[in-house]
């Protein structure tokens, strides 16, 4: 679903992800994890489309990203943000509502299925309850969940995910990983998320790829690239800071 060949990406001169190449199957859970600073929110922008690396290719179900247009980019991906801004007054129904504009009519606009997706999406993340507010007016925890909504409702095979609990207490941190776990056993979404929280993507990703100064320096399950010489060495902290549990 996603292929990544020999990317570099390089800001002002100075590069961000040096030679990467990752292969990620359909219906795969992977986290990117690493340090501040790593290239991983980088690595995210790279995969939508929204960075062009200055060598190497992207692919996105075997086709070229920079040969899609960001209507068929967005058939194939949705992306939860990590810091979600909106620029005006809209309702949370609205927000949610906009996951269907790559599938809408483009002269009849949302049909009956287009609806009941967003019915779907809101009750299944579970915020019904926020219906009727404007969404600027939210906790940037609820915030995150109805984007979160929003990605749901675009039913895309692959879903990206920068940093979904940052804004989150620990009762929805959960319930948001065991969510997208829900997205990736029972639909089949292939998920890529970015993750801070060692011990949450250790827990909820069966497969880890840990970036540090731009390059992929370990990719495989959570007892592999964890490892106590390797938490010291890129993150710079006691490795009994760092509690694995077995993945979901």
């Amino acid at each position: 679903m996603i292929r990544i060949e020999g990317a570099t990406v390089a800001y002002r001169g100075r590069a961000a992800l040096r030679d990467v190449s990752l292969h990620i199957g359909a219906g795969e859970r992977v986290a990117i994890i690493g340090p501040n600073g790593a290239g991983k929110s980088t690595l995210l922008r790279l995969v939508a489309g929204l960075l062009a690396p200055a060598t190497g290719s992207v692919e996105l179900g075997g086709e070229r990203v920079d040969r899609l247009d960001r209507l068929a980019v967005a058939r194939r991906l949705a992306v939860v943000p990590q810091l979600p801004t909106l620029p005006f007054a809209t309702s949370v129904e609205e927000v949610v509502a906009l996951g269907r504009l790559p599938h809408e009519h483009p002269v009849r606009g949302m049909r009956p299925g287009d609806r009941a997706a967003v019915a779907a999406a809101i009750e299944r993340v579970g915020v019904g309850h926020l219906l009727g507010r404007d969404a600027r007016e939210l906790s940037l925890g609820e915030r995150q969940l109805v984007l979160l909504a929003m990605a749901v409702a675009q039913a895309a095979p692959i879903l990206i995910l920068d940093e979904p609990t940052v804004h989150l207490d620990l009762r929805h941190q959960v319930e948001v990983m065991e969510l997208v776990g829900d997205l990736n056993a029972r639909d089949g979404t292939t998920i890529l998320a970015v993750l801070h929280d060692l011990g949450l993507a250790a827990h909820f990703f069966p497969r880890l790829v840990l970036l540090d100064r731009g390059r992929i320096v370990a990719d495989g399950s959570p007892a592999e690239v964890l490892t106590p010489e390797r938490v010291r060495e890129v993150f710079g902290v006691d490795p009994e800071f760092v509690r694995l549990r077995a993945p979901r």
